[in-house]
C-alpha cells in the first residue's frame, strides 16, 4: 500500500474513531450544581440515595429524573464510578435502559469507559447488553469493539450481546475493530473474541469489503493473521 493510501485511510478512521468518544460526562460545573439524588449519585452517598427514595412519594419518578443533557441518576453514578450507587439505585428500580441525550445506556457508558467493574455491576443486575445505542445505531459490543476494550467484549458476549449487528455506518463489530482499532494487542484479543464466540466475519462493510480485507488494506498483519485462521477453521 502507498504511503498516501495509508495517510487516507489514517484520516478517515480518525474521523469516525469519534462516535465512541461522543459520550459527555457531567462536567465540574454541572457536578457543583448537582442536588437530590443526582448529587448523591455522583458522591456514591448510599444514605442520601436511601433516604431521599424513602422521602419521595414517587420514588421512580425520582430515578427518572435528569439533568440538562438527560442523564438519570444511574448515568451520573456509571460515569462516577459509584458501583454502590449503581447497584442502590437498580435495586430501587432505576431503568438501566434509559438513555441520556446522546442515546447512551448505563452499559455502554461503562464499556466505552473500560470500566469492567461496573459493568459487571449493570449486567449482574440484569440491564441488557442488546440495546441500539448511540446516534450510529450502534450497541455497546460495537462500542467496546471499536476501542479494543477485550474485556468488556468478553463480558457483554457472554451476556448475550449481538455479535453480528450492524450500525448505521455498515459496520459490525468486528469490522469497527479493524477499522477503527491500532491492530496491537487489546484489538487482537478483541478480534480473537469475537470470533471465537462465532461472530460472521464474513459480513462485508458497505462497499462489501470483509473484516479480512480490511484488515489487509489497513496494513493490521496480525489481525489478518487471526482472520485468516478464523477462516480456515
Amino acid at each position: 500500500m502507498s504511503a498516501l493510501r495509508r495517510l487516507c485511510l489514517a484520516a478517515a478512521a480518525l474521523c469516525l474513531a469519534l462516535p465512541a468518544a461522543a459520550q459527555v460526562p457531567p462536567s465540574s460545573a454541572e457536578i457543583a450544581a448537582y442536588q437530590g439524588l443526582h448529587a448523591a449519585a455522583q458522591r456514591g452517598d448510599l444514605a442520601a440515595i436511601d433516604r431521599l427514595l424513602r422521602a419521595s412519594p414517587q420514588p421512580r419518578t425520582l430515578l427518572a429524573a435528569r439533568d440538562a443533557m438527560g442523564r438519570t441518576a444511574l448515568h451520573v453514578a456509571t460515569f462516577a464510578r459509584q458501583r454502590d450507587a449503581v447497584k442502590a439505585l437498580l435495586a430501587a428500580g432505576a431503568d438501566s435502559a434509559a438513555l441520556e441525550n446522546g442515546r447512551y445506556d448505563a452499559v455502554t457508558i461503562a464499556a466505552v469507559a473500560d470500566d469492567e467493574d461496573t459493568l459487571r455491576v449493570l449486567l449482574g443486575a440484569g440491564a441488557s447488553a442488546r440495546l441500539v445505542t448511540s446516534r450510529y445505531d450502534g450497541t455497546a459490543l460495537i462500542a467496546a469493539a471499536h476501542l479494543g476494550h477485550d474485556g468488556v467484549v468478553r463480558q457483554l458476549i457472554q451476556a448475550g450481546a449481538p455479535l453480528d449487528h450492524v450500525n448505521n455506518l455498515h459496520w459490525t463489530a468486528l469490522i469497527e475493530a479493524v477499522v477503527l482499532g491500532d491492530g496491537g494487542a487489546r484489538h487482537q484479543a478483541t478480534v480473537k473474541a469475537l470470533l471465537v464466540a462465532g461472530a460472521n466475519a464474513a459480513l462485508g462493510d458497505r462497499e462489501g469489503r470483509t473484516p479480512l480485507q480490511l484488515a489487509r488494506a489497513h496494513g493490521h498483519q496480525a489481525l489478518v493473521a487471526l482472520l485468516e485462521a478464523g477462516a480456515a477453521r
